[in-house]
């Protein structure tokens, strides 16, 4: 089988190479334009959004924790207060972008 697939590939003419080559190029630029380049952007603003965390701005964690930031500390965590006078300490990789800046919009929408 595997010698009937090399027969097959020489004999395809002076462009069949290339046109396969072309091809693979093609895939490997969609691949990359539709998958690695968003995922890479989405991680950089995820970062960034991160590195600015302030005290007093209210967020939400992943696990879907409303607080408001008390405390950023230099270890990188954050006491977050999430109901007057109970804090938690959690890590600061566990602040979902996403639906803090939803809980911002809808807070904005209402006022």
């Amino acid at each position: 089988m595997i010698n009937f697939y090399i027969l097959q590939t020489q004999s395809s003419g002076p462009f069949g190479s290339w046109t396969t080559m072309i091809f693979m190029l093609g895939m490997i630029l969609v691949f990359w334009l539709f998958f690695i380049r968003p995922q890479a952007k989405r991680a950089k603003d995820q970062k960034k959004f991160i590195e600015n965390l302030q005290k007093g701005e209210k967020i939400v964690t992943i696990a879907g924790i409303h607080g408001k930031i008390s405390q950023v500390n230099e270890d990188g965590t954050l006491s977050i207060e999430i109901s007057p006078g109970n804090y938690i300490k959690i890590e600061k990789s566990a602040i979902s972008m996403d639906w803090t800046a939803q809980q911002h919009k809808a807070a904005t929408a209402a006022k």
